[in-house]
């Protein structure tokens, strides 16, 4: 596959101007405002860092929330955090591209970092345009010309097509950052690169996701095997013949995942040897754990997979050479349902193989297990992630490759 991208190690950047796109949007108390998590600021404040410590110029475009929400604020605080955690002042300018705006993106000095103000405050930021009307939009024109290049490191955001994301691409050498390096090249690596056996553990409630990356894995060859668990074992088990009672039918159902079956039933006619589905489950009954064969249901809610399907699995994953794993087993967040999740998760954490989690719900259990450094790599962009490797084109990361092909 090619995937040449520029990165930070492929130009000197002292002295020049960098248009910075980052992903720090973060959960804000609904009482007070206040933001209650940095991990994002973290994890960008990486390639934000290297970039003053080498010399350039850094003018940040982020995003929070979006218009509608309660938490689509103003990124003043944004901008406090950044400044704690990288322990250089991170000037934030309560607009996007004023004249104030510019005049001090003109005056920075060598080292200096500004964060501009919440890009989808702007009109022209959140609509489907395509990519030669972002390069046209007022912002791209009247910023660009400030700019030397434009580096994106918000992978989280890398399935969006939006003006802060794509527009500069078209009009400035464009750079991948160091969360966005990494991001690309671990998970291009398990598509390119995967050593067999290649072990999909793939679940959670946003089931199309786990569905979609489970189709593509299966129809390219890509997998040897699937272990379903969460909804999705619970569609596939419905689509196998099994009864899983009104209430979890339903489920299925209210969810807006009905046509998912048949999609399951024909998987499981072409790849039945590779996709694998639970012999029991954990109910909720009286509050309680509770486990059931798959074929003895009551009519009461699913949270888990069972015990015995627990070690099947744990044993396919301690064997595998490649492993990537999407969504939790059940409703981990409920004492005494987080065992099929945890478990799995020590599992892959114990294997030798080459491990990926595909960000979201999953990755803070990983980290709840402290089990971050145990895992070849965590995502820190599940909707990206589990597009790249259910095959799909990003948006951002064509127009870095676009970027990279221009002669």
């Amino acid at each position: 596959m090619d995937y040449k991208f520029n990165t930070m190690d492929d130009f000197d950047l002292e002295g020049k101007t960098i248009l910075l796109r980052v992903d720090v949007n973060s959960p804000v108390d609904p009482l007070n405002g206040d933001l209650l998590d940095d991990t994002r600021m973290r994890l960008h404040s990486t390639t934000i860092s290297e970039l003053s410590e080498r010399g350039a110029k850094v003018v940040i475009l982020a995003h929070q929330s979006r218009p509608g929400k309660s938490d689509f604020t103003p990124l003043k605080q944004h901008a406090l955090a950044l400044s704690s955690i990288i322990g250089t002042e991170v000037q934030y300018v309560d607009s996007i591209f004023s004249k104030e705006a510019r005049d001090i993106i003109s005056n920075l000095v060598d080292g200096e970092i500004v964060l501009l103000e919440n890009v989808r405050f702007y009109s022209e930021e959140m609509p489907k345009l395509s990519p030669k009307e972002q390069a046209n939009t007022y912002m791209v024109k009247t910023l660009a010309p400030y700019a030397d290049y434009f580096i994106n490191d918000a992978f989280a955001t890398a399935h969006r097509s939006q003006t802060s994301i794509i527009g500069f691409s078209q009009v400035l050498p464009s750079i991948a950052g160091r969360v966005m390096e990494l991001e690309l090249t671990s998970l291009f690596g398990i598509l390119d690169n995967a050593q067999e056996p290649r072990v999909y553990v793939l679940g959670g409630i946003k089931a199309d996701d786990s569905i979609n990356v489970m189709a593509n894995a299966l129809k390219t060859n890509q997998a040897d095997y699937i272990l379903t668990t969460g909804l999705v074992a619970n569609i596939f088990l419905v689509a196998s013949g099994v009864e899983l009672q009104e209430y979890n039918n339903n489920f299925i159902v209210e969810r807006g995942y009905e046509d998912y079956i048949d999609i399951a039933k024909d998987l499981l006619k072409d790849f039945s040897d590779k996709i694998i589905l639970p012999v029991d489950l954990a109910i909720l009954e009286d509050d309680k754990r509770v486990e059931y064969s798959v074929d003895e249901i009551p009519n009461l809610p699913i949270y888990d997979i069972g015990t015995k399907t627990i070690e099947m699995y744990k044993e396919k994953i301690l064997l595998a050479k490649t492993l990537f794993a999407n969504g939790p087993a059940g409703v981990f967040e409920k004492e005494g349902f987080n065992l099929g999740t945890e478990d799995l998760l020590n599992a892959m954490a114990e294997s030798k193989g080459f491990s990926i989690i595909g960000g979201g719900h999953l990755a803070a259990a990983a980290s709840n297990l402290d089990l971050d450094d145990k895992i070849t790599h965590i995502s820190s962009g599940g909707g990206a992630s589990i597009n790249l490797i259910a095959g799909k084109e990003l948006p951002a990361v064509k127009a870095l490759i676009d970027s990279a092909n221009k002669k």
